[in-house]
């Protein structure tokens, strides 16, 4: 039996597919119209994933879309309505999206993939919960998840046994720890919705010195996690921005313009809303924790991406394991609701060995064999270099070595927003210049934003303050005490920004100002050739830690497909692509030519 989940029109827009109920693709639709964040109907990644199930949609048993469009949509109108006449702008700017789109749903699945058959719309926080649940190691786990709002929930928690969800509490609209992070993006300059995680990274430069009026002023939170906020300081119910002048006038002024230099206050209200955030976190799962007595929490929504709130639930929690949903976001929302349909719906049985996940590493997108790639490398007359497979990890692995920076192209796309060793560019960790040279040069982005470890599995606690797997880059741990360098008196007494270029252990790329690093282990079961290439660098160098960022440049989705990694390549100063068994060095090729018509499409004869 074949399920289709489908999560579009807010952001993020996902198809994912199961058979049998084991996930077979999954992938967002921002990945092939290289639109970023793309929030409309995922034509493009429905089409992926029925090829690569070898179906069509003649042979889906049931299609399930992600949350209840028409309950949406009644919080929509009685929002309005509770403000009305104020909001009149943009509850106009809403409403023909609604009426050409979001309401029409089923007929667009019809029209859109020529299905007949069955259409299933579990709710908003039930796609998450089942997101987070059924992928997992566990048998039986709480769920919490958190995000901005489904339908009506912003924060929902349950138990999840077996092949059974059961939501216990939820907190609803417009009290959202989702928004209120929102809020403090749009308010220190960043776009909401797609950068909350540059608030995250610019947090440790700051001091917590607003904390206090945040509590004082905007948001009252409760031992058990609930909160209120005080609507007076926002706008997002039924305005246009998210917050108003009262909240300028709370934190000292109006909203940072994108793109203008960051001062102090930013980073202040950055570290400020980050603690607030860990706060609430915290005594949320300490209350989901006594009321249902669980030893495993699995988490999902786009909060669920605060990987450094993630590490302090890990650490300071009751639980004694947490897993959590790659995607998730409203993406991974695609496949919860296929996987809600195969377990709740239709009832089927579920084992898990409260060990391994399902989500296969979340290595769920597309693959290019190496025939395909040659033909795409001879047809745009690219030079490359050939390497036998057994040679690829210690070639990569010397370059790395020699503070190279790489491309790598390797297996099927990942899904969800982090890189994990598919679609990733890759360099030595120990190189106190490859943070700034990588952010600038390469990335195109903020000098302040740190860069993850990918770490063999086994070494992490030689380097991390962490024992357990994070293969998804989703839990923060510090460096290890005697990793770290001793700061003299005139380093320890900078401030802000400035102490950004001061080596802070003996990996320093990936080490924030605060000591800490968002965690990759990796394992050779989920991906042998990255495994194999970190561990021949840890054999040439003594030092089993990469860097690894996502393939990509500032404004554009993850690569996809052979052509996109060489755009991204020639765009950048990045040194080598290394795609399939194929190393392509940047010195050798003819310079890029204008965007249009540059290249020729890849397609096989």
């Amino acid at each position: 039996m074949y399920i289709l989940g489908i999560s579009a029109y807010y952001h993020d827009s996902a198809a994912a597919l199961i058979k049998d109920g084991k996930i077979i693709a999954a992938a967002q639709e921002e990945r092939f119209t290289r639109k970023k964040h793309d929030f409309n109907f995922p034509k493009n990644a429905i089409e992926y994933c029925l090829t690569e199930g070898k179906i069509t949609a003649s042979d889906l048993s049931y299609v399930a879309f992600y949350d209840k469009p028409l309950l949406k949509f009644e919080r929509l109108l009685e929002t309005y309505l509770a403000y009305a006449p104020r909001g009149i702008q943009s509850f106009f700017m809403a409403m023909p999206l609604w009426l050409r789109d979001k309401l029409w749903i089923p007929n667009m699945i019809e029209k859109d993939l020529g299905y007949e058959g069955e259409i299933l719309f579990p709710e908003h926080h039930e796609s998450h919960a089942a997101s987070a649940f059924f992928p997992s190691p566990y048998q039986e786990a709480a769920f919490l998840t958190l995000d901005g709002v489904g339908e009506w929930t912003t924060t929902s928690y349950g138990v999840g046994s077996g092949n059974e969800l059961k939501i216990h509490g939820e907190l609803n609209f417009p009290h959202s720890l989702g928004l209120l992070y929102s809020a403090f993006t749009y308010f220190t300059g960043f776009k909401v919705n797609s950068a909350e995680y540059k608030v995250m990274g610019l947090a440790p430069y700051g001091e917590p010195k607003y904390v206090q009026q945040i509590y004082d002023h905007i948001l009252d939170l409760k031992e058990d996690g609930s909160f209120k906020m005080n609507m007076e300081f926002f706008d997002y119910c039924a305005g246009l921005r998210m917050t108003n002048d009262k909240f300028a006038d709370l934190f000292g002024g109006p909203p940072r313009v994108g793109e203008t230099k960051l001062t102090q206050r930013e980073m202040d209200l950055a570290r400020s809303v980050q603690e607030v955030t860990e706060e609430v976190m915290l005594r949320q799962t300490r209350h989901v924790h006594k009321e249902t007595g669980q030893k495993n929490l699995v988490l999902a929504g786009g909060v669920a991406l605060n990987c450094v709130g993630n590490g302090r639930v890990l650490r300071e929690g009751p639980f004694e394991n947490i897993w959590i949903q790659p995607a998730a976001g409203d993406a991974g929302g695609a496949l919860g609701a296929a996987l809600y349909t195969w377990h709740v719906y239709l009832n089927n049985p579920r084992q898990a060995d409260n060990v391994k996940d399902s989500q296969a590493g979340s290595y769920l997108g597309p693959v290019y064999t190496d025939a395909e790639i040659e033909h795409y490398l001879r047809m745009n007359e690219i030079v490359y270099q050939k390497v036998a497979p057994e040679d690829l990890a210690d070639t990569v692995a010397e370059l790395i070595a020699n503070e190279n920076v790489i491309g790598w192209f390797q297996g099927r796309m990942e899904f969800g927003p982090r890189a994990l060793g598919g679609r990733s560019i890759i360099g030595d960790a120990r190189s106190p210049k490859m943070q700034s040279i990588m952010n600038l040069k390469i990335k195109f982005r903020e000098s302040f934003r740190p860069f993850a470890p990918s770490v063999l599995r086994e070494k992490v606690s030689d380097y991390f303050e962490m024992e357990c797997e994070s293969p998804y880059m989703l839990l923060v741990a510090d460096v290890v005490k005697d990793r770290r360098v001793k700061m003299t008196a005139e380093e320890d007494a900078l401030f802000g920004i400035d102490k950004l270029n001061v080596p802070r252990s003996d990996i320093p790329a990936v080490t924030h100002v605060d000591y800490s690093a968002r965690i990759q282990t990796v394992v050779r079961e989920t991906n042998p050739m990255y495994y194999d290439l970190i561990n021949a660098f840890y054999k040439k160098t003594g030092c089993p830690v990469i860097i690894n960022t996502s393939f990509n440049v500032r404004g554009e989705p993850i690569v996809c497909r052979p052509a996109e990694a060489y755009k991204c390549l020639m765009r950048t100063h990045m040194d080598y692509l290394v795609i399939g068994n194929y190393i392509v060095a940047k010195t050798q090729q003819k310079p890029l030519e204008q965007d249009s018509d540059w290249m020729k499409e890849f397609e096989l004869d």
